[in-house]
């Protein structure tokens, strides 16, 4: 709509008012206020942009287009509705006397900035202008400015501004501290910097509390995330439900399953508001430490559900090898008449992949696109791969992914190598490889790849030259490891770890679970181990695998049929699955493994997965 069909161009004041009386834009009571006072109450009241065009044009008419207060509450307008560049085109027009304009109006434009989701650079592009103009920043300029820093990520942006904190002295200011704390938070390698400038702070409320465990959270800085938790609550800080959310992402992170329980019996005892997204992270926590039942029965009980709550459960159950009932789940949310997202089909499709469901999942990639016109994307393309693959149909995958619309990523191609050396494709795994190094040459999950494709082939000479060119260009190999609860307190183990204080206890124990499982007729899968070593040296290797070391630290260190759960990094292997199997039945232990892709649920020597993962 313009103004000009509006209006016409030579309408004067009192057709403006008519027109906006008859639609009810203004009411009788203008004409008694003052012609600011009028534009500021119109824009009010202002709820969409037809009307924000119909007060723009009453601005021009009463001579108020450098009126700081009008254009000022004109721009905060205009960001409600998501039209701040509406406003920014009035601002700085060519008519327009930017000598008249004020602070306030200017952090009024970079607030509106700072919250776009693509615009967060022209904060910053409008500070710098300020200056020019010879406006100074105050106290609320920077939280504004920071908060855009924050978005866009970039460290050294987020340092300048820091440095300009400095210089007009308001580095002292509470707002302005905690939202620099935020942004170190959010930028890469930022974290250190926010972290020395929170240990500096004489004061501190929640929010630079939150600001710093968020980050941890983010960083995968786990451990520190926890461990300043705790230091929060030795400081007397109450924790809000900010706070809470990340604590939770963290005890996800580590699988820590113990420490989520008391955190959600601390959220009761506080009294901290159990919003939808603390509910959520919840829901996600108990789902992703292995205890999807009570995940399950917070989602029933919560009086209202997001498409959030529901992919959490879904997906729980996904890695939980539930398939079937990740199906039901979804089913009643169609009957709910909540629609599904893309997000809710990558779990949904996951479901179908661990647990077998080929024909529902073909069934259900078709629907995805027919019945809600959702364009699968990469995710979605992977999780049907990763079916096909599982359940050994390997040429009709490979079919899958010539006829993808789309480039397949190398996460799908290297889904479709893990899958040709599981059942023995290996030329063709070999081909493939190839073709992904010379794509991807420092990635090395590439390497390790075609060298477990060699060991297989008993291929020494090729693998030892692909170790070669790994230390030549620089690429390390990821160190499988595995993490363990145990008293509130986290414990990792790699692969022949001895640096434990109880590594002796330790591998005792692990000799004695070797000796009773070949009894029970453990025999150990020497084809894991991809070295050109005699079979007695493979079985040692394999024996201080990271999953036996924290298994068996578990039943030194629990009571007797105590269950045991540990978190492994790296997909498990054949041999310590197999293992873990014998060992929760001759030690009566209920034994939970969370690795790289799924739950692993051992009980009286039988797995939760089947034997399909």
């Amino acid at each position: 709509m313009s103004i000009v069909r509006d209006f016409g161009p030579s309408l004067g004041i009192k057709r403006i008012k008519t027109n906006l009386l008859s639609r009810g834009i203004i009411t009788s009571s203008y004409g008694n206020q003052r012609p600011d006072e009028s534009c500021l109450a119109l824009l009010q009241s202002c709820d969409a942009l037809p009307k924000l065009f119909q007060v723009h044009s009453l601005i021009f008419k009463l001579g108020l287009q450098s009126n700081p207060l009008v254009l000022t509450k004109f721009t905060s307008k205009s960001s409600e509705l998501n039209s701040v560049d509406y406003a920014h085109s009035i601002l700085f027009s060519a008519q327009s006397d930017c000598s008249l304009y004020d602070t306030f109006l200017f952090n009024t434009l970079i607030r509106a900035y700072a919250q776009t989701e693509s615009l967060k650079a022209k904060a910053l592009e409008m500070y710098n202008f300020m200056l020019q103009c010879g406006v100074l920043p105050n106290n609320y300029t920077y939280p504004f400015m920071l908060k855009a820093c924050a978005g866009i990520g970039d460290l050294s942006l987020g340092r300048s501004v820091h440095g300009s904190v400095l210089k007009f002295g308001f580095d002292e200011d509470v707002h302005v501290r905690n939202t620099m704390v935020h942004v170190y938070c959010c930028c890469r390698r930022g974290i250190d910097y926010g972290r020395k400038l929170f240990d500096g702070m004489p004061k501190r409320d929640s929010v630079p509390w939150s600001a710093m465990i968020g980050g941890y959270a983010r960083l995968g800085r786990s451990v520190d995330a926890v461990e300043l938790f705790r230091k929060m609550q030795i400081a007397g800080v109450r924790p809000d439900e900010i706070t809470m959310v990340s604590v939770l992402c963290a005890c996800t992170d580590l699988g820590a399953l113990q420490l989520g329980r008391w955190i959600e019996t601390f959220i009761e005892k506080q009294k901290v508001n159990k919003s939808v997204v603390l509910c959520n992270a919840l829901i996600d926590m108990f789902a992703k430490c292995g205890d999807v039942d009570n995940a399950l029965k917070l989602f029933w009980n919560m009086s209202q559900r997001t498409i959030v709550s529901w992919t959490s459960v879904i997906v729980g159950l996904a890695m939980h090898g539930r398939g079937l009932e990740a199906v039901s789940l979804f089913e009643e949310m169609k009957r709910g008449r909540m629609v599904p997202d893309d997000i809710v089909f990558i779990g949904l499709l996951s479901a179908c992949s661990h647990s077998g469901l080929v024909d529902k999942g073909r069934e259900y990639f078709d629907l995805m696109s027919k019945d809600f016109g959702i364009v699968p994307r990469m995710e979605h393309y992977g999780c049907m791969v990763d079916l096909f693959c599982r359940a050994g149909l390997i040429k009709e995958a490979l079919r899958f992914v010539q006829k993808m619309p789309i480039e397949p990523n190398p996460i799908i191609w290297r889904t479709l190598i893990n899958a040709c050396h599981t059942h023995g494709e290996l030329k063709l795994a070999e081909r493939i490889t190839k073709q992904l190094i010379h794509y991807e040459p420092f990635h090395e999950a590439n390497y390790v790849l075609l060298s477990h494709i060699y060991a297989k082939k008993f291929d020494w000479g090729e693998k030892t030259k692909i170790r070669e060119a790994m230390d030549k260009k620089g690429v390390k190999k990821i160190p499988g490891s595995t993490i363990i609860e145990l008293n509130n307190e986290t414990y990792e183990f790699v692969a022949g770890d001895k640096s434990h204080n109880q590594y002796r206890e330790i591998y005792k124990m692990v000799d004695e679970m070797g000796r009773e499982m070949k009894k029970a007729g453990y025999v150990p899968t020497t084809t894991e181990v991809m070295l050109d070593i005699d079979e007695e040296d493979k079985e040692d290797a394999l024996y201080s695998h990271s999953e036996k070391l924290a298994i068996a630290f578990a039943l030194l260190n629990t009571p007797s049929g105590a269950p045991i759960r540990i978190v492994k990094n790296l997909r498990v292997c054949g041999d310590c699955h197999s293992a873990t199997k014998y060992i929760s039945k001759i030690y009566s232990r209920e034994i939970v493994v969370r690795d790289r892709n799924r739950f692993h649920h051992f009980k009286d020597g039988i797995c939760s997965c089947r034997d399909f993962w």
